[in-house]
């Protein structure tokens, strides 16, 4: 297989309109084969998608799953162009299968990482600086360490970089460029609240013995 160089990427991008990450996987799956990767990104809707991206999207729904048990419940924005396509199925599908992803996902507190405040990553990495095992580290290496796993910890925060609970072999966004291209507009997920049962209630925990022995001594 030849070499995925900068400059492939680069000319599949240019070719496609599709983001370089995508372009770069394309040309991985068809082995280098420029033809190949391009009818591989436009099955996939991702090719058309993209040049959609910069269009806005003022219309959409609000969609809600409240999981089996009722005890996890979520309110997902998605945009769209058009209120025709926000009316139909395969809109309606996506906006289902996002509300089921973030009831799946507890960790995931934001649509994607650069929507992260620079407080939250500041602090993750202020945590990860403190950690025992880089004790006695070089800063140059420590500070590599540290940058990798503070990526890791804000995808696994972002909902658009976790693998679909449907198909493990595409994440989030993938999927939404999927539907896109499929539509033929572009489609931002705009916010979402997700709700647990109980959370933030203080609940006062009382001691069973305690209880027994006041009552005996009455």
């Amino acid at each position: 297989m030849p070499e995925i160089t900068a400059k492939l990427v680069k000319e599949l991008r240019d070719k496609t309109s599709a983001g370089m990450m995508d372009c770069k996987k394309a040309l991985i799956e068809n082995k280098g084969d420029m033809e190949k990767s391009i009818e591989w990104l436009r099955q996939k809707g991702i090719a058309s998608a993209e040049k959609k991206s910069g269009r806005v999207a003022a219309e959409g729904a609000v969609g809600s799953y409240i999981h089996t048990g009722s005890r996890v419940g979520v309110l997902l924005e998605l945009n769209c162009e058009t209120d025709f396509v926000a009316r139909g199925d395969l809109f309606q599908g996506l906006l289902r299968d996002l509300s089921m992803q973030v009831a799946a996902c507890p960790s995931v507190e934001y649509v994607s990482v650069d929507q992260i405040p620079e407080a939250i990553a500041s602090k993750e990495k202020e945590i990860e600086m403190g950690r025992d095992d880089l004790s006695g580290k070089p800063d140059q290496i420590k500070e590599k360490i540290v940058e990798g796993r503070i990526g890791k910890r804000l995808k696994e925060m972002a909902l658009l970089e976790q693998p679909f609970i449907k198909d493990s072999s595409i994440n989030v966004e993938e999927l939404v460029k999927q539907v896109a291209g499929k539509i033929g507009e572009n489609i931002k997920v705009r916010r979402f609240t997700r709700y647990t049962l109980g959370e933030g209630i203080d609940v006062k925990e009382s001691d069973f013995a305690e209880e027994v022995a006041s009552m005996t001594s009455d």
